[in-house]
């Protein structure tokens, strides 16, 4: 060694080098869970979807269990199970079940209906007292044709229940609209 110059013992990084190299990680994840939000999967769609498919399932074994005839009302932010009461003739919530009360999607979540391959319009007046299901399901366990789309923001992504041959309900692939 030169008695003049000065050497540097260790070799390492700064702090500012550090620093840079963390920035430039976080903004390279930021970007992935970006796009992968954006593009991929979307939770909120499919969880919903699992969820009324699980409440079809479970309300066909109810139905043939009890006897009873029940029916799904949708509404277009949300849907609701309900019982036929023989008494009274009429169509009523079902109060014993909490599994299959009255369930409000989330916001940017629709649903669109259509039965025995027509299109059902889903909008009711606010005053609206009926409350007859547009998806009947029979005491037997037979249900009525039927295909509910859960829909995200007027259909750019959504999921679609349906029957298969054999009459159970089944939850079709996500499809995402091209823009």
């Amino acid at each position: 060694m030169r008695p003049g110059c000065a050497h540097r013992a260790s070799a390492g990084f700064t702090l500012v080098e550090m620093l840079v190299v963390v920035l430039i990680i976080g903004v390279i994840s930021a970007g992935m869970l970006l796009s992968v939000s954006l593009t991929g999967r979307d939770r909120e769609l499919e969880k919903e979807s699992d969820r009324l498919l699980a409440l079809f399932t479970y309300a066909r074994e109810q139905a043939e269990l009890q006897t009873r005839e029940y029916g799904v009302l949708f509404q277009e932010d949300g849907y609701e199970f309900l019982t036929y009461d023989m008494r009274r003739a009429t169509w009523r919530s079902v109060f014993e079940d909490d599994a299959l009360g009255a369930r409000k999607l989330p916001d940017g979540l629709g649903v669109k209906l259509t039965v025995e391959a027509r299109p059902v319009v889903l909008t009711r007046p606010a005053d609206a007292k009926d409350k007859t299901p547009q998806v009947m399901i029979f005491s037997n366990g037979d249900l009525t044709s039927f295909a509910a789309t859960v829909e995200r923001d007027g259909g750019r992504r959504s999921v679609t229940l349906t029957q298969d041959e054999q009459g159970q309900v089944i939850e079709q692939p996500m499809v995402e609209a091209k823009p």
